[in-house]
């Protein structure tokens, strides 16, 4: 992004600095192959203003980086429009509550139109509804328009009128779609007597259709069944470039224009007729749109199913009464109230109820999770059997699920470096067929003295060569491997990183917070003899009542678990640095450091042979004293993750190297670093020093991943090839890498490789399936051998084989969880 901030309006034709970039994400109709993405990207990046464009076919969709300043998202869709396609407009309904007068109003259509992607917005005091016109796509844009209405100070909800104009669209897709089913069984009807006839000659019958009938059947077939490939073929001819449709149109127009000129010179028993040809073409690559369709929903299923979850309503307790109402109304700091079986509406902490709640289709979570006072909650996520009332902390687009939506849907937008030859490929790959049509024909006349031969062979280049399986080829499996890494919690912010991912050799590793839990908890209780531990303990939990440390709260926690109850505390006083002083039953308790005990004239001697070996243990010895006698003392520590070895080991067992980065002392990270298996440790480093320690082993030639979790990963993360980021940990290392762990467990990283590796094993097949399919199929088509009915057949199925194969990839979660036995 910031070499987006350093483009000049120079560059633009303005002269003058841009201002902050928009982005918006366009939903685009009409396109059917790989140089159709490639018109789209070319007419959008010609636009001023445009900094990046990036089309994906699978998704049907630009993601467009662009200076406000100098282009908006109307210039955008008559950009595409241009190209020869079309952008559709969104109208969005909103209630909006909260408005009192015009000044109101105002505010709010100012919000409104700041929304990337808003046209037009017409706001009604006296009905208290907003109508927006919009490019962009429906499941991001409504959150976001909603989003835009709550910070102005108003609550928004979709208008119940829109609702039904959604569900009056969807009613219509459905029209659409039996059109199209119609439109190929009417198809299939007209085109059977001419396939009975083709059937009979190569029995050896000579039985023909008249004339006449042949054309009266096909001339619907070739004209409103494919009359679809003349409008967009002519489009891009408009546009000064060609596209699948521009060569299914040629090669059908080629056999049924021979066909017809036959009949009306009334040669037509004695010449052969194509007109089956050309209809059977028509009609397979109708089929083939129509599974292809079916597939590219199937990989997009991922965006629909996270979509799903969003609860509607919520129940709120507002002046001490339960109210139902719009999920969207929510506002923060509102308290919901939860019951059991029932998704939580919004992110928030619980403050009263205690439950088991199911993260699963959130963060890959297998089990259920216990939830007490104090804990975060995911909106979406489904409550066990307790009672929750819950603060809500994120509504709206800032949730956890909308924010999951919206890098699902940026990684299966984006384009992987590999994608971009192709494109290139493409681009220049429709004029050459046409060229290699045309020379198969004149070379069949000319050479051979046969017309017709040279027209089918002429019309079978054309229809085998469309490119349309080679566009599909690397979108159809990113979104298939995003989607199915999302299931399993790993989100994936960009094709790019889901690419290069692939190729990783060296992972390293922050220690605090990613190999440990981050959290320090008590590991041994150390009591002189003739006081039992149970004292030690109960001692140094009831001084510690009062302390906030993290180390008090590791000690209240063990005396929790163990059930010691805790006598009443007269005084505290904290020792920054050193320890606390505390009065009990008329006792003082001191509990704390050596450097303490020598400050108290406290003798620890006949304990202190623990203390080299608990400083090796990169673990911290607390000592407790009674009245100037040392009863015993306390050591706690980070603890390592319970599936941090075997994280390791599977690692080490996909062949990469790993390595831990750390600023603890070298001892203690050594320690660390032999109970897990890894062979190289680098400690005692600064924040900014893990990110030259990732550099120096980047110039190394290594693919370095680095795995962090903190704001001081940061630097590290951003520096690596691929940052992975645990998403227990902070926004900003999540915003900074590449993957984000949804959940704190270390398997899912080597869960990111195989799915990368997964991925990338797609593309590649895909990828040369298309290019054999190509090269095989031009030649074999140009020397005769190959029909324009069998070509027609390879070409329309060769699509919908190359999305099933990514659609494979969905299974992936269900093998990598049983791999890791969660």
């Amino acid at each position: 992004m910031n070499d987006v901030l350093a483009v000049s309006r120079k560059a633009l034709g303005t002269g003058h600095p841009i201002g902050k970039p928009a982005s918006v994400a366009l939903p685009i109709e009409g396109m059917t192959c790989a140089s159709c993405v490639s018109r789209v990207e070319r007419g959008l990046r010609r636009e001023p203003g445009v900094l990046s464009a990036n089309v994906s076919l699978a998704s049907e969709k630009a993601a467009v980086v662009y200076d406000p300043a100098a282009s908006d998202p109307a210039k955008l869709a008559a950009a595409v429009a241009r190209a020869g396609y079309c952008v559709p407009e969104l109208t969005v309904d909103l209630a909006v509550s909260g408005m009192t007068c015009a000044s109101c109003v105002g505010r709010v259509e100012k919000a409104l139109r700041g929304v990337p992607g808003v046209t037009d917005v017409a706001v009604n005091l006296a009905t208290e509804q907003a109508r927006i016109r919009a490019f962009g796509a429906a499941e991001t844009l409504l959150p976001a328009l909603i989003e835009a209405v709550r910070r102005a100070g108003y609550s928004a909800r979709m208008h119940s009128d829109a609702s039904e104009r959604a569900a009056a669209d969807d009613a219509a897709v459905q029209r659409r779609a039996r059109g199209e089913l119609l439109r190929f069984v009417t198809g299939v009807i007209l085109t059977l007597p001419m396939l009975i006839e083709m059937a009979a000659h190569l029995a050896g019958a000579h039985w023909r259709l008249p004339p006449l009938l042949a054309l009266a059947l096909a001339t619907p077939v070739q004209f409103w069944i494919g009359g679809r490939f003349y409008v967009a073929g002519w489009k891009a001819l408009r546009a000064g470039t060609g596209n699948m449709d521009l060569l299914v149109a040629l090669g059908t127009s080629a056999a049924y224009g021979f066909s017809a000129v036959q009949v009306f010179l009334d040669r037509g028993h004695a010449v052969p007729l194509y007109f089956e040809a050309a209809a059977v073409v028509i009609v397979l690559v109708v089929l083939g749109r129509w599974l292809e369709a079916r597939a590219k929903r199937g990989a997009a299923a991922a965006i629909r199913a996270l979509m799903a979850l969003r609860p509607e309503r919520a129940r709120i307790l507002r002046d001490g009464v339960e109210q139902e109402v719009e999920v969207d109304s929510v506002m923060p700091g509102d308290v919901a109230v939860v019951r059991p079986g029932e998704r939580i509406p919004v992110d928030g902490v619980v403050l009263s109820g205690a439950s088991d709640v199911d993260e699963s289709l959130m963060t890959g979570e297998s089990r259920p999770v216990a939830k007490r006072p104090g804990d975060k909650v995911i909106g979406a996520s489904i409550n066990g059997d307790g009672l929750l009332r819950i603060e809500a902390r994120a509504v709206g687009a800032d949730t956890t699920l909308s924010r999951i939506v919206r890098l699902v849907e940026g990684a299966q937008a984006s384009k992987a470096p590999v994608q971009r030859l192709v494109d290139r490929v493409s681009a220049v790959f429709v004029p050459i067929v046409v060229g290699v049509a045309v020379l198969t024909f004149l070379a069949w006349w000319l050479a051979a003295g046969d017309v017709q031969a040279g027209l089918l062979a002429a019309v079978s280049v054309l229809v085998i060569a469309c490119p349309c399986a080679l566009g599909l080829a690397t979108p159809t499996a990113i979104m298939a491997g995003t989607g199915a890494a999302a299931r399993s919690g790993i989100l994936i912010k960009d094709a790019e990183a889901l690419e290069r991912a692939h190729r990783i050799t060296t992972i390293v590793f922050d220690k605090t917070g990613t190999l440990t839990s981050g959290q320090p908890c008590v590991t041994s209780i150390l009591g002189v003899p003739g006081v039992r531990e149970t004292d030690v303990l109960q001692y140094a939990a009831t001084a510690q009542q009062g302390s906030e440390h993290p180390l008090a709260r590791a000690v209240l926690e063990r005396a929790r678990n163990e059930g010691i109850a805790l006598r009443p505390l007269e005084s505290f006083r904290a020792l920054p640095g050193r320890g606390i002083e505390a009065h009990v039953e008329g006792r003082k308790i001191v509990v704390g450091t050596g450097r303490l005990m020598q400050e108290c004239g406290i003798d620890i001697s006949h304990i202190g042979e623990t203390s080299h070996y608990i400083a090796e243990a990169a673990y911290t010895i607390m000592y407790v004293a009674v009245n100037g006698a040392v009863l015993g003392a306390i050591t706690a520590g980070d603890t390592l993750r319970p599936e941090a070895r075997s994280a390791i080991e599977r690692l080490h067992g996909l062949g990469i190297e790993t390595i831990m980065l750390t600023g603890d002392n070298r001892a203690a990270a050594q320690t660390i670093a032999q109970a897990l298996g890894i062979p190289n440790v680098v400690a005692e480093v600064l924040p900014d020093t893990k990110a030259r320690e990732v550099a120096r082993l980047k110039q190394q030639g290594r693919v370095v991943a680095m795995v962090g979790d903190g704001i001081n990963d940061a630097p590290a993360l951003a520096a690596a090839d691929i940052g992975i980021a645990m998403g227990t940990g902070t926004d900003i290392a999540m915003q900074t890498a590449g993957i984000t762990l949804m959940r704190g467990d270390l398997a899912l990283v080597a869960g990111a490789i195989e799915v990368s590796r997964a991925t990338y094993a797609k593309i590649r097949q895909n990828l040369f399936w298309a290019f054999f399919y190509n090269v095989v199929g031009i030649p074999v088509a140009a020397l005769g051998l190959l029909s324009p009915v069998v070509a027609g057949a390879a070409m329309a199925f060769s699509s919908a084989s190359v999305v099933a194969n990514s659609l494979r990839l969905r299974r992936w979660h269900v093998a990598s969880e049983r791999e890791t036995g969660a």
